[in-house]
């Protein structure tokens, strides 16, 4: 076999449809649209909510739930995380580093999972009351920053 000799398969390329070229091609005249109207004009675009001048389903529908726009989403970092980091004390710059946590954008909460053997001094926004406890059984101590 030779460069010059291969071809696709035969049925692997479906030719275009060539629309509005006479009655005998089966797409002539209307060009598949059917007869006059709204959906045989171009630019028609259905929307998947229109009801035909009835009241759409998501208007008939009652609205529920409140998002509170104020809650603060932390970024999670556990003690068996931290407790991998070389240093007694911990600041969030060392957090950052070591990719525990993604740069600034929210603040960081040190959750309890994990134990911790060494006595660590951990700076963050946030701490879980079983993440202090651990800190401070291992003889670390805790500052919570603003």
């Amino acid at each position: 076999m030779r460069l010059g000799e291969i071809r696709r398969p035969k049925g692997s390329v479906k030719s275009r449809k060539r629309l509005g070229r006479g009655p005998g091609s089966g797409t002539g005249k209307t060009s598949g649209k059917g007869h006059k109207g709204q959906k045989a004009r171009s630019g028609y675009k259905f929307k998947a909510y229109s009801e035909g001048g009835q009241m759409p389903l998501q208007r008939r529908l009652p609205k529920r739930g409140f998002v509170n726009i104020f809650k603060t989403e932390f970024q999670p970092v556990n003690l068996e995380a931290l407790s991998q980091l070389e240093g007694n004390t911990i600041k969030l710059a060392d957090i950052y580093e070591a990719g525990l946590a993604s740069k600034k954008n929210r603040p960081v909460k040190i959750l309890g999972q994990g134990d911790i053997s060494r006595a660590i001094n951990v700076s963050a926004h946030a701490f879980s009351k079983t993440a202090i406890q651990k800190i401070e059984a291992a003889g670390g101590k805790v500052e919570v920053i603003q």
